[in-house]
Order: C-alpha cells, then structure tokens, then sequence
C-alpha cells in the first residue's frame, strides 16, 4: 500500500474523521491489523482562516503547496487536502508535486452518478457555496447544483463558529434541515455535504434528502489511491 499525504487541521475535527475512515477502510479492505501509512501535516487552521476572509487566495495556495511538497519529500505517494473549501487552490499543490493529487469533488460526483442523481443540492461554507471552483467541476460531470437561496450566512457561520470548534447544536441542526427542504422544493434529489465538518450534523438518518458525505467519500478514495 502506498503512503498517503494528508494535509489536514482545516478543522482538526474534520481531520481526526478522515484519520479514522482512511484506517477503517484499509483494514476493511486488507484485514486483520492493517492500518494505512500515512503522514499527516496538520496546519493551524486561524491563519489560513484570516486569509480566507482576507481573499487572499494565492497566499493561502502557496502554503499549502509548500505543505504538499514537504509530504511527497517525506514519502507520501498520494496526496489528499482534508477540506472542501481550499479546494479552490487545488491547482497550486498540483502544479507542486509529482505524485497523485486526489480532488475531494472526484469521488462525490462518481457517487453520486453511479446512484443516477443529476440535480444536487450544494452545502458548504460561503466559499464553496458561491464561488465557482466546486460548482463547476460538478457541471463538467453533469450535475446541476443548487445553493440555498437565503441563510448562507447562517450556514457558513455555524460551520466556523460552531462545528470547527467541535461545538454541536440542535437548534444549527434544523437550520441545516431546513435549507435541504427548500433545496427538495426547489428540485435538488440530493445533497452534498460540501464541508467536511456538516458530517458532525447531518447524515442519511435526519435529512430530507440522500445525504453525500464528502468527508467520507474522500478519504475512501485515498485508500483506494493507496492500494492501486
């Protein structure tokens, strides 16, 4: 098996599910003791957040690159970013490395092709809700995706103030329940978890709609790049 690069700690609590998944699913897969080789780099997620709300994109990429090659020096064969958002400046840790990049939107539009879903519903933090970057790789494959229409503010800032700090409210629950029953009204057959702390509210169990946990989708298709 291959080693897999992770860079994580956008948030840590997102980043200890992808840990677990990603050693669940090895041992699944390969049984008995088996655990992935994996190397983890775990950034201070409060600066990165500053260049965020700052926009400041290409300060943000270049670190995160700098990270990617830091992991591929220490051996990572396959890299993954444990976070939805900075998807946007996936293509500056691409352009740094020379091992396999594995997008998070890849293996979410696979899932949810293969389940035969073309219009989705899109929750994530603002970034990835308005800007382009995610909503135009799932039209590359197909899909069409909706964004909530109002309390994108409220979703983004339950997102940063709440479950990034591992904080978990019923009352943010139904703000996120809500916001799939209008994305149902408005056509969407299923939604994408498109933050990879969502998971921490919402799974199959309480939302209107199938659920498409990029978290969990994600770090499977890190161990399936592991073992290839």
């Amino acid at each position: 098996m291959k080693t897999i690069g992770l860079i994580g700690g956008m948030s840590w609590e997102s980043t200890a599910h992808y840990y677990r998944v990603i050693n669940q699913e090895t041992a699944a897969r390969l049984g008995g003791l088996h655990s992935a080789p994996l190397i983890l780099h775990s950034v201070d997620f409060a600066p990165i957040a500053a260049m965020q709300a700052a926009g400041d994109w290409d300060g943000a990429g270049r670190q995160l690159a700098d990270i990617a090659r830091s992991l591929e020096v220490a051996g990572a064969e396959v890299i993954g970013l444990a976070t939805n958002t900075m998807h946007i400046i996936a293509d500056h840790i691409i352009d740094a490395i020379n091992v396999p990049f594995i997008h998070i939107a890849d293996p979410t539009s696979d899932a949810l092709i293969a389940d035969g879903f073309e219009t989705v519903g899109l929750l994530g933090t603002r970034f990835t809700m308005e800007m382009s970057f995610y909503r135009d790789g799932l039209t590359s494959r197909g899909l069409t995706s909706l964004i909530p229409e109002v309390d994108r503010t409220n979703l983004n800032g339950i997102i940063y103030e709440e479950l990034c700090r591992g904080i978990v409210r019923e009352e943010s629950r139904q703000v996120y329940v809500t916001a799939i029953e209008r994305l149902a009204a408005r056509g969407a057959e299923a939604v994408i978890l498109g933050c990879t702390e969502i998971t921490m509210l919402i799974d199959d169990s309480i939302s209107p709609l199938p659920v498409y946990d990029t978290t969990d989708l994600h770090a499977k298709a890190l161990v399936t790049a592991a073992l290839a």
